[in-house]
């Protein structure tokens, strides 16, 4: 597949693009490759949908050096790349780190978002600058960073990983070995999410929450995921039981299957919903959503 590149002032952004209808954007984990995707992004083509998969900043093949990692630089590089595409309001899908990025941007520009699906979403609550920095800062210190997230990244998988997960990682470890990049997941990782937290009641895309019951950079992810939701004005929670942080790369059968639970499902029913002006400030929808709350098994 051909990768495009789309240059900001301050760095250039790795994308791939497949696939006709609406427009659905994805920006993987720190950490990770735009391939995070390589199950879902099929299934969605198949589905009727545009598909564009984006490299974080810092990561993958997009530029390893940016003046700024936060929650705001994610949402913009978003948000530029959808005006670059010129393809109408797009759904957002991110994961982990990206989340925080997919807020901001439905903050931002509330016309280009139609809704949001956040996958192990780390942004429920602020996290303590200075911990999450030293924190950050030795477990990815140069000397052994790359090896000690290596030997974690197995851990996201804790109910199955693909055929093709040995040569994934594989990949991803022979990109933290470039210059900038285990530099940019630090920093990528020391963003507290402070400035997203406060931001979470000015969402007014409908958010779909997916959280692994096994997520290993939870306590309680269940709680994190529903705390989440109570801050959002529209938004739900789906639970996969068992699964970990990657999940449309651990449940593909979740992700493909054609149920109202699924991934295309979920997709779907944002569509469907038409203006989502009219969904924002409807208190019956709010709690609806947050009823609708239950677990894919």
């Amino acid at each position: 597949m051909q990768t495009h590149y789309l240059q900001l002032t301050d760095g250039t952004i790795a994308f791939d693009d497949q696939g006709q209808g609406p427009l659905v954007l994805c920006m993987p984990a720190g950490g990770d490759l735009r391939s995070e995707y390589r199950y879902l992004a099929p299934r969605l083509v198949a589905a009727g949908y545009r598909v564009v998969t984006m490299d974080i900043r810092g990561q993958g093949e997009s530029s390893a050096y940016w003046p700024s990692y936060t929650d705001a630089a994610l949402g913009s590089d978003m948000l530029a790349l959808m005006k670059h595409l010129g393809a109408g309001p797009a759904f957002i899908i991110g994961t982990s780190k990206a989340t925080g990025g997919a807020l901001q941007a439905a903050v931002e520009a509330p016309s280009l978002v139609r809704g949001l699906v956040l996958i192990g979403p780390f942004v429920a609550a602020p996290r303590s600058p200075l911990l999450t920095h030293l924190t950050t800062g030795l477990l990815l210190a140069p000397l052994w960073g790359v090896a000690l997230y290596s030997a974690y990244f197995p851990k996201m998988y804790p109910k199955a990983r693909p055929a093709d997960f040995k040569e994934h990682l594989g990949k991803v470890r022979a990109m933290l070995k470039e210059p900038g990049r285990l530099r940019a997941l630090r920093l990528l990782f020391s963003e507290s999410s402070g400035a997203t937290y406060a931001r979470h009641s000015q969402v007014q895309t409908p958010v779909l929450i997916l959280m692994g019951s096994r997520d290993p950079d939870f306590k309680q992810p269940e709680q994190e995921a529903r705390t989440l939701a109570g801050r959002l004005p529209i938004a739900s929670v789906q639970i996969i039981e068992g699964a970990g942080h990657h999940l449309q790369v651990e449940e593909p059968e979740a992700v493909g299957h054609k149920r109202s639970r699924s991934f295309l499902g979920i997709i779907s029913r944002l569509g469907s919903q038409g203006d989502t002006q009219l969904l924002q400030n409807n208190p019956k929808h709010k709690r609806e959503s947050q009823q609708t709350n239950q677990s894919v098994e």
